[in-house]
């Protein structure tokens, strides 16, 4: 019987169209699904030449494969993971390696690594980027865990991934779970960057007063220079989309109720428990529940009246602020996202080589952006920077643009736009920024009611103070 080298278990879109992607490039590769027509659409779309091959029972799905096995999981993340390694681990054998390309919790990879390894068997948590679309002609892929296993993966991996300048975005991304968290963090700046271009778009079309048309064209401009991005190119082409129910443009008909999965809410809660400030992304995260109080909202807009919203002086130097605050503020997300990287590679050690992963960020995924060369070439400079703020080329063209990102914000806030991203951001990179935070006074209010110390600025050591109280 005919042995092939790869396996696929989960072929719903994402499964069957990294599957195919893996066949186009010469691999052999064989399917499992319980869905008998999954598993026959598998067959009928595999083009002439494609070795691929369909299975609907996981005995002659692992029998299919070579040893040692290498099998990819595209199933939900959670508990059908579990389940599937619990059907089909008894299955494999020694040096067998399992890799989940879903978005699981960094921690449920570790849990799954140990418990494979008992049975001496490799379990890889691997991020994948780019959508339906990336899956079949190239995305962004976020390998970690066992070395030796990904050498192994490596030769197909850098096949299938989306390419930069020859160079294929996809590289190790450290030990254990690393993999997972890297397409964690890159999740959370995800939702900092579409929510920071939704308050762009609310003050070009509220403030500005620019229609769907205006809308394309300043998009199409922002695409083609310095913010050339996949989030910018799909937002000025969603402008052009028409509703097939009504004559309208699609953006208008839909609901402003915005849903989410767990890795954004995972990237929040992660930075809390190991000490990291994104705020920007917690924001952005926020917002999406905020949005969801659509009832609630309406009826507070009927009791607070409409927002009276001057129109800005000279539209063109408004549009070109409003770039600019989002470049600024996109900027700041990255920086955000990035040094959680940094401090999560030391809490867990994982090792996470950060000028392997802006650099791999840059095609196939969703939050690809030309930006992310300067990044990559501030790594290149030095591999342990901290912040990506702290490189001299990246601050110059930060100061470029604080100005534009100070007036949008206060453009903002003055005619009652919400505008919580860009806040963010800039109130970020202003105590990022200050050489001495106002946390001296908290310091003291803590130690007053709850004995809890302070440190002090002119000598060493841990304080406590009976502070006294005025009795007025």
């Amino acid at each position: 019987m005919e042995r092939y080298s790869y396996g696929m278990v989960g072929l719903g879109v994402m499964g069957r169209n990294l599957l195919y992607n893996i066949a186009d490039n010469g691999f052999s590769i064989a399917g499992f699904d319980l869905d008998q027509e999954k598993v026959k659409e598998l067959e009928e779309g595999a083009a002439s030449g494609m070795k691929v091959r369909g299975t609907d029972t996981l005995e002659d799905f692992v029998s299919a494969l070579e040893v040692p096995r290498k099998i990819i999981l595209m199933v939900p993340a959670g508990k059908p993971v579990d389940a599937v390694l619990g059907n089909i681990t008894p299955l494999l054998t020694e040096g067998d390696i399992v890799i989940d390309a879903g978005n699981s919790y960094f921690e449920d990879t570790n849990r799954r690594v140990a418990d494979l390894a008992s049975k001496k068997l490799h379990f890889m948590g691997m991020g994948v980027s780019g959508g339906e679309k990336g899956a079949r002609t190239g995305p962004s892929i976020m390998p970690g865990g066992d070395p030796e296993a990904f050498k192994l993966l490596q030769p197909m991996l850098e096949a299938i991934a989306a390419k930069v300048d020859n160079e294929a975005c996809t590289a190790y991304m450290g030990k254990g779970s690393a993999g997972n968290y890297v397409k964690m963090v890159h999740n959370g700046i995800e939702y900092a960057i579409m929510q920071l271009i939704s308050e762009a778009y609310d003050l070009l079309k509220r403030g500005a007063g620019l229609n769907n048309d205006q809308l394309y064209q300043v998009f199409k401009e922002w695409n083609s220079g310095e913010m050339n991005s996949f989030l910018i190119e799909i937002t000025r082409d969603i402008f052009t989309q028409k509703d097939t129910f009504t004559d309208n443009y699609l953006v208008d008909q839909i609901l402003d109720k915005a849903g989410a999965k767990g890795t954004g809410k995972w990237t929040s809660e992660q930075a809390m428990e190991i000490g990291v400030s994104i705020p920007t992304i917690d924001i952005a995260v926020t917002s999406r529940i905020l949005s969801a109080y659509k009832e609630e909202r309406v009826q507070a807009s009927e009791i607070y009246s409409e927002k009276e919203i001057t129109k800005p002086e000279d539209t063109e130097q408004f549009i070109k602020e409003v770039g600019d605050a989002l470049f600024l503020s996109t900027l700041i997300s990255y920086a955000q996202g990035l040094s959680l990287l940094v401090k999560a590679s030391e809490e867990y050690g994982f090792e996470i080589p950060l000028k392997d992963v802006v650099k791999i960020w840059r095609g196939g995924c969703i939050i690809r952006s030309v930006l992310l060369e300067k990044f990559y070439s501030a790594y290149t400079q030095d591999p342990n920077l901290s912040n990506i703020l702290l490189d001299k080329e990246i601050s110059e063209l930060v100061k470029s643009k604080i100005k534009a990102l100070r007036k949008t914000a206060g453009y903002a806030v003055a005619n009652g736009i919400s505008s919580l991203g860009i806040q963010t951001a800039l109130g970020y990179f202003d105590a990022y920024t200050t050489k001495s935070l106002p946390v001296n006074l908290i310091q003291a209010q803590r130690d007053y009611f709850g004995a809890h110390t302070y440190q002090r600025i002119d000598r060493e050591g841990v304080f406590h103070t009976s502070w006294q109280s005025s009795n007025n």
